[in-house]
């Protein structure tokens, strides 16, 4: 575990804390409630450069010019729910 992730989540437990008033004995409960922020927040931050972005804006692109895509919709995943 790196030394900035313990941190941000002794941090931002103790914010939790403090929130709700100072109660004793919810400490495990706002640690975990941390944990699983910064988990949340690893898992929907880009790379770095935002490469990985840029791809994935780059992949929808073609896929709306090659028509497979309107309004954000699968036009393959509208016909199969037509046929089905």
């Amino acid at each position: 575990m790196s030394r900035s992730k313990d941190d941000w989540i002794n941090q931002r437990a103790y914010a939790l804390w403090e929130a709700e008033g100072r109660p004793e004995g919810r400490g495990g409960e706002h640690w975990r409630q941390a944990a699983r922020e910064y988990q949340q927040l690893e898992l929907t931050r880009a790379s770095v450069d935002g490469s990985d972005l840029i791809e994935r804006l780059r992949t929808m692109r073609r896929l709306m010019h090659s028509g497979e895509v309107e309004n954000g919709v699968s036009v393959r995943a509208e016909e199969q729910k037509a046929s089905a």
